[in-house]
């Protein structure tokens, strides 16, 4: 099974897509929207101190009745960030994204964020690696 690090560097979009937390939410949106992402890293001066998702947005933006052209990102983002480490499994990744129920993981190592993993990325790993096992052991009954 292939490490974080694998993963990210087999990704199309390579660069790490952020905001700052003293933007308007609304900024936040229009980058998800044109990259379609569901969630964004926040850094202050290079370093992570949250993540916006499309779920702090339905709650506490929507649900809430804010205005996300006056409510800043760090009014709303989740500021306590489960991140993964480069050298980490895909498995245990994504054992972690489902025992916290998170659909987003940044990958980071020594206080350096190096990129950000969905749970879609860590799905589609998850079953390349088990089709190739499948494949492996046909190979070995029919020889």
């Amino acid at each position: 099974m292939k490490t974080l690090q694998q993963v990210l560097s087999h990704k199309t979009h390579q660069g790490i897509i952020s905001i700052a937390p003293n933007r308007p939410v609304y900024d936040a949106l229009v980058i998800l929207a044109e990259y379609q992402i569901g969630a964004l890293a926040v850094i202050k001066d290079g370093e992570l101190v949250g993540i916006f998702s499309e779920r702090d947005y339905a709650r506490e933006i929507i649900l809430k009745g804010r205005s996300s052209k006056t409510t800043q990102i760090s009014e709303v983002m989740t500021e306590k960030v489960i991140t993964g480490k480069p050298a980490e499994l895909v498995e245990s990744a994504m054992s972690t994204m489902l025992d916290k129920r998170i659909r987003h993981l940044p990958v980071v190592d020594n206080g350096k964020m190096l990129g950000m993993l969905s749970i879609g990325d860590i799905l589609k790993e998850t079953i390349s690696y088990q089709q190739e096992l499948i494949k492996q052991l046909e190979s070995y009954i029919h020889s």
